[in-house]
């Protein structure tokens, strides 16, 4: 993960609707990315943050410690969710024209076994399908050191027209 990543401390730092619709899906991450606009506070909260984004594509890294644990020990199911959400809708938003917004209709997830405390894994989002109104991708979380697959998930996004009302 990036060291110099620009995180917002308050609503008023978040990129602002206008000029996110300005950019498009792909310009937006990658500006993210590159420390050009913050980012959300989450990513900071969790230990993971958005390392690469093409088209169609976009990767997350991230280290579940103490705070994502659950009460028998174990990284809470809610931590693979967020990271998968992530990467899997910001692929998603990869492929939004200028003036386009998305959100997430639905997810699911399989977590596939337990990762261990302080492992390092990457998120991987993949874009299926962005038409008209919806769009599809799946994800996977893989360890960085040990190449084992912990989690696979897949989402349906609905877009919408960013501009109106």
């Amino acid at each position: 993960m990036s060291l110099d990543r620009k995180i917002a401390t308050s609503v008023d730092e978040l990129p602002k609707l206008a000029d996110v619709l300005e950019l498009s899906g792909l310009e937006f991450i990658q500006n993210m990315i590159s420390g050009h606009f913050a980012g959300p506070p989450i990513g900071q909260a969790l230990g993971y943050w958005p390392v690469h984004a093409e088209e169609g594509k976009v990767i997350f890294e991230g280290t579940p410690e103490f705070h994502t644990l659950n009460p028998l020990g174990t990284v809470h199911g809610g931590w693979y969710g967020t990271v998968l959400d992530s990467c899997m809708a910001c692929a998603v938003q990869t492929k939004l024209k200028k003036g386009q917004v998305y959100t997430t209709l639905e997810y699911k997830i399989n977590i596939i076994r337990p990762i261990p405390l302080g492992t390092r894994v990457r998120a991987t989002g993949t874009v299926h399908h962005a038409g008209r109104s919806t769009g599809i991708a799946d994800g996977e979380i893989v360890g960085i050191e040990d190449g084992r697959l912990y989690a696979t998930g897949s989402t349906t996004c609905i877009i919408m027209d960013g501009k109106r009302g």
